[in-house]
């Protein structure tokens, strides 16, 4: 039998084909096309087969044209459905409905960018078979509900870009197949919880723009499968000493922008041999900057602005020209950099180290003396104990010339 556009039969035990996947919208070649005034059509429940069903950008308007999900008639879909997707449909507006807790064969639930509103349901805690869960970029608010950690073979949790608030619950610590979690973009409170630490199969983390405290060093110390880190603004605080980096060895991106972080930065950070992209912008880091951050070979992006970081940068010219703009060190008041050459580029708002010069006038004569001071450049330059004669050094044409005269000749 021959599909038709957006629709996928399949051929049961009683020789009849049946309908077992809908995809509205323009995200297969194959969709259908909703109208501008479409409504949830009621009719698919009478689908008893269905399997997949895929609603995007269909509900387009709040205002004109708003729709809400039916609250009953889900159960219908209990023991067929395996993945709803409902994504880029502003004009969906209202409350998940509890009913969706009765899919006992749910796989995927993807409820993204819509207009939906109220709390986190209770009963998706009971969809067990749930490989991802994915509810970002709505309205919704509320604590994300201690039973979710029954979710045991959750793979990917996606709840950023909404309302959340409360503690981070303990329970998702439970989820051992988890391999994305990404709660950024919410207002949840409170510490991030040791049992996180459970999760070795996790390999991103997002919990940044939330409220979030308690220390780096509890924060991350066990999340060393991790291959992209982002805590940027929340008001963690503490430091980076305690933090053993040489054990996230998986490691590619690492996001501590604006976290409250005091204290140095340590040389262990160069230990991690597949880090690309390592931002500590605006915080209050200080001390000097090592120059062992060269050595890490996938290094592409390096950002430490905004802190009160002092010394010399001394990375080679090499390292600036690889990284370019994408090396940024601006907004540090006491941090200068050496520049091997005068050609060379100096990195963005970054001001060359002083130079510390004596001016002696000869006549028309200029004797400069750069790093150090005068006796110490005339000893250099072979001279030892009281004058043998007289040393004077000037530039012409960009040239520095050394002329002696003997004054005992």
């Amino acid at each position: 039998m021959d599909n038709v556009q957006g629709v996928s039969c399949e051929q049961y035990d009683d020789g009849f084909w049946y309908v077992s996947t809908v995809n509205f919208g323009p995200v297969f070649d194959n969709s259908l096309v909703c109208s501008h005034e479409a409504q949830f059509p009621q009719q698919l429940f009478n689908l008893k087969h269905l399997k997949v069903l895929s609603l995007s950008t269909c509900f387009l308007s709040p205002t004109k044209n708003p729709v809400k999900l039916p609250l009953s008639n889900w159960e219908k879909f209990s023991h067929s459905l395996e993945s709803l997707t409902l994504r880029s449909n502003p004009g969906l507006v209202g409350t998940i409905p509890p009913a969706i807790g009765s899919l006992k064969k749910l796989q995927s639930l993807v409820l993204l960018e819509n207009g939906l509103t109220g709390e986190l349901p209770l009963s998706i805690g009971n969809l067990v078979k749930l490989r991802q869960l994915v509810l970002a970029g709505n309205n919704l608010e509320g604590e994300v509900p201690a039973n979710y950690g029954r979710l045991s073979e959750l793979l990917i949790f996606d709840a950023s870009r909404n309302n959340l608030s409360g503690v981070f619950p303990s329970t998702l610590g439970l989820l051992d197949s988890l391999l994305k979690l990404d709660l950024s973009n919410n207002m949840l409170e409170g510490e991030l919880p040791r049992e996180l630490g459970r999760l070795k199969n996790l390999t991103l983390l997002d919990i940044s723009h939330s409220k979030l405290r308690g220390g780096l060093v509890r924060t991350i110390k066990e999340l060393v499968s991790l291959k992209h880190l982002v805590l940027s603004n929340n008001p963690i605080g503490g430091d980076l000493l305690g933090v053993k980096w040489e054990n996230f060895q998986n490691i590619e991106a690492l996001d501590l922008s604006n976290i409250g972080l005091e204290g140095s930065v340590p040389e262990s950070m160069a230990k991690m041999k597949r880090l690309r992209f390592l931002d500590l912008s605006n915080n209050n880091l200080c001390g000097t900057l090592s120059r062992s951050l060269e050595k890490l070979p996938c290094l592409t992006a390096l950002h430490v602005n905004g802190n009160n970081l002092t010394g010399r940068l001394e990375f080679s010219d090499r390292f600036y020209m690889k990284l370019g703009m994408r090396f940024a060190a601006w907004n540090n008041a006491n941090l200068c950099c050496n520049i091997a050459k005068p050609q060379n580029e100096m990195p963005y708002g970054v001001k060359p180290c002083a130079q510390k010069n004596i001016t002696i006038s000869e006549g028309v004569s200029t004797v400069k003396m750069s790093e150090g001071n005068y006796e110490d450049s005339f000893a250099s330059l072979g001279g030892s104990g009281f004058y043998y004669g007289l040393w004077w050094v000037f530039t012409v044409n960009g040239v520095l010339n050394v002329l002696l005269w003997n004054m005992l000749f």
